[in-house]
Parts: C-alpha cells; sequence; structure tokens
C-alpha cells in the first residue's frame, strides 16, 4: 500500500532543536528504507522564511501495521519531533521509478 506521512513538528521554542539532535538517524533510517523500497521519496517541509516545520514522505508498506513499526522506531517520532502526523492513503503513478521494476507492478495487478 502507498501512504502520503505528513509530518508537522512542534512550535515550542526547543522544536528546531529536537529536530536537529535525531536528523542524522531520520536521514540514516530513510536511506535503509530507500534501498528496501519502501520509502520513494521524502522532502522537508518549509515555512516562508525557509525554516524546516516537517515532513512528507511517500511510503510503500505491505499494510498499516507495517507502516506502524516503523513509525514505532521514526526518530522523528520517539525523539518527540512530529507533534502531528497525517496518513493518507495514496495511488503514486509510475511507483516503478521509486523501487521495484515496472514489470513487477505490471503483474501484481492482472
Amino acid at each position: 500500500m502507498q501512504f502520503l506521512v505528513l509530518g508537522y513538528d512542534g512550535t515550542d521554542k526547543d522544536a528546531l532543536a529536537r529536530r536537529q539532535a535525531v536528523r542524522d538517524k531520520h536521514i540514516a533510517l530513510g536511506s535503509e528504507l530507500m534501498e528496501k523500497g519502501t520509502m520513494w521519496f521524502g522532502a522537508a517541509l518549509r515555512d516562508d522564511n525557509g525554516n524546516m516545520i516537517g515532513s512528507a514522505l511517500f511510503m510503500n508498506f505491505k499494510d498499516r501495521e507495517e507502516l506502524q513499526k516503523w513509525l514505532d522506531v521514526e526518530p522523528y517520532v520517539t525523539g518527540k519531533v512530529w507533534e502531528k502526523i497525517e496518513i493518507k492513503p495514496c495511488s503514486v503513478r509510475d511507483p516503478w521509478l521509486f523501487s521495484k521494476p515496472r514489470e513487477y507492478y505490471d503483474k501484481s495487478n492482472e
């Protein structure tokens, strides 16, 4: 299943410090997930001044249970960076651009 995950940072005075404290772990986990084909694309959300205020991630998990297992260890969750999380099932056009080859998806639709 494909999911759009939107994580919104806290707005308190320590929010950026919490983000910076676990950012390397967040990036490392994201790299692992990209290698597995579980994370397709991620972006930092920014305010009009260019400050990071959240994250947008396109993810591919077998089901919501697998997605929850990731959230349980995601550094921006465990480090209390994301104050609010929205999860939306989605359909990514041409998902083979991000993970498995197109043939995998063509066969799964038969």
